[in-house]
């Protein structure tokens, strides 16, 4: 059938917003649309009909995804399943490099929409690996494109890609503008979209991070009236693990308990192991940030690290588990383990997104103050301080600033006690 079928079928989904459950629905599973956009599974004539009749397409649309395919066609299909196969073995360099070669035949055979869902590919094995500045320009040439204009879906899945890679280099007031404008632009998609709730994510997440919490928390509603009782599951669980993350940050406990109690039965690692992952992160994250040492913030530790040895991660993954552990350390009192843990994180920080090296600057400063290394605390604190102002988190410069000024009234007073 060539790489029409797969590859359109894939293509007018992604710009409707549509999950491949969604798109499914009552006749087709998730994993048999898997197949179909990847060609491994040929479509009978009633399946293509269907489909096409789901997705509101004209009935010409069909002639045009069975066309016999070319050579140039066979070549991007191979690439395109080559990517595809790398990406499930979580060998995303791999997967780039066949995503590239994938998107580079498409755009020979001016085949545009192949081109931009294999090039958005490309940057996705580039963010999973770490590398968010090569993945940013990728990603600012595609919204740049008139697909991302004419298609709302695809215009909010790069606003809300750049948002994401803003925000994990720090640039906190970046990741909400992006954010906002691919909120804005979900207008034009149905309720109850999965764009629609990571682009609310998205926007949670950087204001959230920016201190803007009742801002977050409005957000927070909006996404919840976006759920419905025939909402998958892992969606609900995701949307439960965002609120209870602003619900912890707010300081309103028992919600965000609540929230993430809910998420934790929805969330299954069977499912998906790599989101697994960062929800028990997160959450073990959140609940030590608010002070929560309790044997389930410890279990959730353990799950985060236990999930990361199976996925891998990147480098930033490891250091932020790894943080996650010095602050447990931190919180139930074992200090000299804390410092000799962010002492190594605090060497690696320039991995970690400004706001997130400034926390290992902060917290390392207030393990030392705690060691009776006052000085040297100081150093770390004024370091923290301007990370976070670099980030645009004004609420934890005003932390880093209390930190330090509990440190030099300590040393005043001790300085007093001397001379009298």
């Amino acid at each position: 059938m060539g790489n029409g079928f797969g590859e359109k079928l894939r293509a007018e989904r992604l710009e409707r917003g549509l999950t491949q459950a969604e798109l499914g629905r009552d006749l087709y599973s998730p994993s048999y649309i898997s197949l179909l956009e990847t060609g491994r599974r040929e479509p009978t004539a009633d399946v293509i009909e269907e489909l096409a009749r789901r997705l509101e397409l004209a009935p010409k649309a069909l002639e045009a995804w069975s066309q016999p395919i070319s050579v140039s066609d066979a070549e991007y299909v191979l690439a395109g399943l080559y990517a595809r196969q790398a990406w499930d073995l979580r060998d995303y360099a791999l997967a780039a490099e066949h995503a590239a070669a994938a998107a580079r035949i498409a755009l020979e055979g001016k085949n545009t929409s192949a081109w931009w869902n294999m090039t958005y590919m490309q940057a996705e094995c580039l963010m999973k690996q770490g590398q968010l500045k090569e993945c940013q320009k990728i990603m600012e040439h595609l919204l740049e494109h008139p697909m991302a204009t004419e298609s709302a879906g695809l215009g909010v899945r790069a606003r809300q890609m750049l948002a994401a890679l803003c925000h994990g280099q720090g640039q906190l007031g970046a990741a909400v503008e992006h954010a906002q404008l691919a909120v804005e632009q979900c207008a034009q998609l149905p309720k109850g979209s999965t764009l629609i709730i990571g682009a609310l994510r998205a926007l949670i997440g950087a204001l959230a991070e920016s201190g803007r919490l009742d801002e977050a928390w409005t957000y927070c509603q909006d996404m919840n009236e976006q759920m419905d009782e025939q909402s998958m599951s892992q969606l609900a669980g995701e949307v439960a693990w965002v609120i209870g993350n602003v619900a912890f940050m707010r300081h309103d406990y028992p919600e965000g308990i609540r929230h993430h109690e809910r998420a934790a039965k929805l969330l299954s690692p069977a499912n998906d192991i790599d989101l697994w992952a960062r929800f028990n992160k997160a959450s073990a994250a959140v609940r030590l940030s608010s002070g929560i040492v309790e044997p389930e913030t410890l279990s959730a530790i353990e799950r985060a690290e236990l999930a990361l040895s199976i996925v891998g991660g990147n480098k930033t993954d490891q250091l932020e588990v790894a943080f996650i552990r010095a602050r447990w350390l931190y919180l139930t009192g074992d200090i000299v383990a804390a410092v000799q843990k962010l002492r190594e994180i605090h060497t690696e920080r320039a991995a970690l997104a400004k706001h997130t090296a400034g926390e290992v600057s902060l917290l390392l400063g207030k393990s030392l103050k705690a060691a009776g290394e006052a000085e040297e605390a100081l150093v770390l604190l004024q370091e923290a301080q301007k990370e976070f102002s670099a980030a645009g988190a004004q609420d934890r410069v005003q932390q880093a600033l209390d930190a330090m000024l509990e440190i030099r009234l300590a040393q005043r007073r001790a300085e007093a006690a001397e001379a009298s």
